[in-house]
């Protein structure tokens, strides 16, 4: 049977600190943002998802960006090595919790760099994101680790947001989203849908045709409604200040072996 848990982490008293990069600073309420995470970890738990907090990391701002420290396949862990040295510290305890959970744990070796957020798996295929935070050598290194398994590697030029996932996610059929004035090459995606908002191309997959996704895409929430899926919005709007999104804020993990 699959898995479904999913690593979450705590906003950390420096959250309003972190990275901006393709955004105008704007001042973020810690409070609301603990409230909106909240949510966010309730929406999960709601849909089936087993919750798992990772060790606090009070001292990097972006460390409630857990997805960015690993990227799992199967059961597979690779601790990412972020490309900005000030969330170098957040990979720990995050290495600890998936040994916890049994996972074989390789690593991002220096010099390379890979952010998980410039990672989308679509079945076996594993799109990788090649831009600001992501390097060549890190992504030769996430080939050498995971296309043993049976993966197909696929680099994605991103030069227009933080990560690939900034850009695109794709729908449980397959079928790759983006925010088309944000996307560097959807013709590389065999299967690919434009969303009307920014916001609209972050999804979660829930399970069944259930989706995850900001409330602030309502347009999109629209247009997938009518495809037959069934979106369940959460207000991250204080994430979103930070660039962050829905697919951001956990890592889920659906191949666990038993």
């Amino acid at each position: 049977m699959p898995s479904k848990k999913a690593l979450i982490r705590r906003p950390g008293p420096r959250v309003a600190d972190g990275l901006v990069t393709h955004l105008r600073r704007a001042p973020v309420d810690r409070e609301l943002a603990l409230r909106q995470w909240d949510a966010y970890v309730g929406a999960l738990a709601a849909h089936g998802w087993e919750t798992l907090e990772v060790e606090p990391a009070d001292d990097c701002p972006d460390a409630v960006f857990v997805e960015d420290t690993v990227v799992v396949f199967r059961n597979v862990a690779l601790i990412a090595r972020p490309g900005a040295e000030s969330r170098r510290g957040e990979t720990p305890g995050v290495e600890e919790a998936v040994g916890r959970l049994g996972c074989s744990v390789n690593w991002v070796w220096e010099p390379g760099t890979l952010d998980g957020g410039d990672v989308l798996k679509v079945g076996d295929t594993i799109y990788v994101g090649r831009g600001g935070r992501t390097n060549a050598e890190g992504v030769r290194q996430l080939r050498a680790v995971f296309e043993p398994l049976g993966a197909r590697v696929v680099t994605v030029p991103v030069t227009r947001v933080l990560h690939l996932k900034s850009a695109v996610t794709a729908l449980p059929d397959g079928t790759v989203i983006g925010y088309e004035p944000l996307v560097d090459s959807g013709s590389l995606f065999p299967r690919f849908l434009a969303a009307p908002e920014e916001a609209g191309a972050h999804v979660v997959l829930l399970g069944g045709a259930k989706l995850l996704m900001a409330a602030s895409a309502p347009k999109s929430a629209e247009l997938f409604a009518d495809l037959g899926f069934d979106p369940v919005p959460v207000d991250i709007g204080e994430f979103e200040k930070r660039e962050g999104c829905v697919t951001c804020l956990s890592v889920r993990l659906r191949e666990l072996y038993a």
